[in-house]
């Protein structure tokens, strides 16, 4: 398992965060992200099968960025990629060596930041987050890290919090409201306290962001789940402002051939 120093100060504070969060989250968690098979995305777990977010994955070099206990990676090993899990959580990476050994499954954890990871250029086919260090880190640093990592061709996918959301969703309210409470033009970190730092931006300085590194985007998914849905993040009157309202995207981008 591999360590990385050198890391921003917001790096630091949530690698400290996810440290002290990282048995509570699992226990919370974890038995929901189990029963989903670890392919599955979001807070409402959208089963990969139907979304077809990252395709066939057979034979294909896969960097998850943000792993955690590695459900995702467990799931994708299983089904013929070759994969790397990253984690800025020594404890979460812990939590990940046990279920690949329960699994028994073996691939690289690495121990480093998503902002500059230790890999050669032009390592992966795939780069994907569910989550995971995609929302936890600066996108000025993992969006140009992603492009040098991927191959020519190569696919950027992760899944987050919606502009929309964190627009509704003033720091300390308990839900959602239906009023605008945050400026748009300034979205950029969500610091809560006690909580990793997350971050966003508007949907233009995506676009341009990817635009900027060679990324085309192919695809921004809104997730909007089942009337049925459950889960452990949210609950119903979560779930019901969901079904009116984008909660969740997934962006698919592609590094320019």
């Amino acid at each position: 398992m591999a360590e990385q120093a050198g890391m921003s100060a917001d790096a630091e504070r949530n690698r400290r965060a996810w440290d002290e969060q990282s048995e509570l989250y699992q226990s919370l968690h974890g038995p929901q992200l189990a029963a989903s098979g670890g392919m599955a995305w979001g807070v409402w777990q959208l089963p990969e099968s139907k979304l077809q977010v990252l395709g066939d994955v057979r034979n294909r070099d896969v960097l998850e960025l943000g792993c955690g206990a590695a459900q995702w990676s467990i799931a994708l090993a299983a089904s013929g990629a070759r994969v790397t899990g990253l984690d800025l959580s020594a404890r979460q990476l812990q939590q990940a060596r046990a279920l690949m050994a329960q699994a028994q499954v073996e691939f690289p954890l690495v121990h480093a930041s998503a902002e500059a990871t230790p890999f050669a250029d032009s390592s992966f086919d795939i780069v994907f987050s569910d989550h995971g260090a995609m929302t936890f880190a600066d996108p000025y640093r993992t969006v140009p890290e992603a492009a040098r990592v991927l191959r020519s061709g190569g696919l950027l996918a992760f899944s987050m919090n919606t502009p929309i959301l964190d627009l509704v969703w003033p720091p300390g309210a308990e839900y959602p409201g239906e009023r605008l409470e945050a400026e748009y033009w300034s979205l950029r970190t969500i610091d809560e306290p006690g909580e990793p730092i997350a971050f966003q931006l508007p949907y233009g300085g995506w676009i341009r962001l990817f635009r900027e590194h060679g990324f085309e985007v192919e695809d921004l998914l809104e997730l909007r789940p089942p009337a049925e849905a459950t889960s452990s993040y949210r609950g119903e009157r979560e779930r019901e402002w969901a079904r009116r309202w984008p909660m969740e995207h997934i962006w698919r981008v592609r590094l320019g051939r």
